[in-house]
């Protein structure tokens, strides 16, 4: 039986990095792309949607593709994945209709579901134990470090190319597909998995985990979306700054999920009462704070906070999963965190209504962690006993 290596798992985090790409690249062109459609109807709803919307098929479809990497096996779904969506990220370069750009960013999204549960069911194939958490925390900071490159490569594309100069990004995509072609094997346990009958109840016990997983997504997203906004409201309204503000949320992220590798021996629960504190403590920050640099301290803390649960809550599902179901247990998991991040505008602009503003959003945000940081420690106390079976 073949053993993975470092380089299989390098190929793994490089194709992982695809669906943070499909967003985080057109960020820089999007005012470009409102004014050459700013004549047709709707436009202004559908040019950011249009950059949004893959994350909304990945949330809808990830289930379906973790169904079919059961079924079908992993490898050779990963590499149709990963060229489709090099071609259909392309093809905007050819298209003039923002309709046929928006329908080609769904196909894109689709791409994106199989890619992103694939990859991550396939580290858990490929590993196990401490390397296994240790893949998933680089797996968080990998994401997290990619984002600043390919937002400030999105910028540099558009300065020269114009609105369509993002999408030559997409290109990436090929290497890596190749790369996985002629490297990546087949995980013998889910050859062996696919002629058995995989039991239902495994899926049902990360139900849990899975809800909770959602909540950090809208902990998570809320700041990274709201982020301008707030900034703005401190007197800050340069764009540079605001650059600056964002990539150090990025680095709070990546320092998270180094500090889980570090950690990563610890019971989930306790590190959950470890994040979630962080959480709340910076939702407070920026609710109250009036100042740039307090605020983008606070936004860094809320992002250490989320980086250390991520990749806990990853580690804690893909250590339940066997390999009959982890494609499909991989698949809910990546379904909720995208769409904790599709929907966490939607629930920040609800709840800024009903709360008179976004000051008593994050507020409840703040609230919400803190509760649960009690939960999790409460868990962590009382039942240690039971806790050898969680995070083994």
């Amino acid at each position: 039986m073949r053993h993975a290596t470092t380089r299989h798992g390098v190929i793994l985090m490089l194709a992982a990095v695809m669906p943070t790409m499909a967003i985080i690249a057109l960020v820089p062109v999007l005012p470009l792309l409102l004014r050459e459609f700013a004549d047709v109807p709707g436009a202004a709803v559908l040019v950011p949607m249009a950059l949004t919307v893959p994350a909304l098929c990945v949330a809808l479809f990830s289930p379906l593709a973790g169904w079919l990497s059961d079924r079908l096996g992993r490898k050779r779904l990963l590499i149709g994945a990963l060229l489709g969506y090099a071609g259909f990220g392309l093809l905007p370069l050819l298209l003039d209709s923002l309709y046929a750009i928006f329908a080609v960013r769904v196909a894109l999204g689709l791409a994106e579901a199989v890619i992103m549960t694939v990859a991550t069911a396939m580290v858990g194939d490929y590993f196990e134990g401490e390397r296994r958490e240790r893949w998933v925390s680089i797996q968080i900071a990998t994401a997290s470090v990619s984002a600043i490159a390919l937002i400030a490569m999105g910028g540099a594309l558009g300065e020269i190319f114009g609105s369509r100069g993002p999408f030559w990004m997409y290109l990436l995509a090929l290497p890596v597909a190749a790369a996985a072609a002629f490297i990546l094997f087949e995980p013998h346990k889910v050859t062996k998995a696919r002629s058995g009958l995989p039991d239902p109840s495994v899926l049902r016990s990360i139900g849990g985990l899975v809800a909770i997983t959602f909540g950090i997504g809208l902990l998570f997203y809320t700041i990274v979306v709201q982020l301008g906004p707030v900034i703005e409201a401190t007197g800050v309204t340069s764009p540079a700054l605001i650059g600056v503000a964002g990539a150090a949320a990025n680095v709070g992220v990546m320092l998270g999920s180094l500090l889980f590798g570090r950690v990563k021996a610890r019971p989930a629960p306790h590190l959950l009462a470890w994040g979630l504190p962080l959480v709340a403590l910076g939702y407070v920050g920026v609710a109250l704070s009036t100042d740039f640099a307090l605020t983008v301290a606070s936004a860094v803390v809320i992002c250490i906070g989320n980086g250390l649960m991520l990749p806990t809550m990853l580690a804690w599902v893909l250590r339940r999963l066997p390999p009959a179901t982890r494609g499909r247990g991989t698949g809910v998991w990546t379904g909720a965190f995208f769409l904790a991040q599709f929907v966490a505008p939607i629930v920040a602009t609800a709840l800024s209504s009903l709360l008179g503003g976004m000051a008593g959003t994050f507020l409840f945000f703040s609230a919400a962690a803190a509760i649960g940081a009690g939960i999790a420690l409460l868990r962590y106390r009382h039942a240690q006993p039971n806790l050898q079976g969680v995070t083994s």
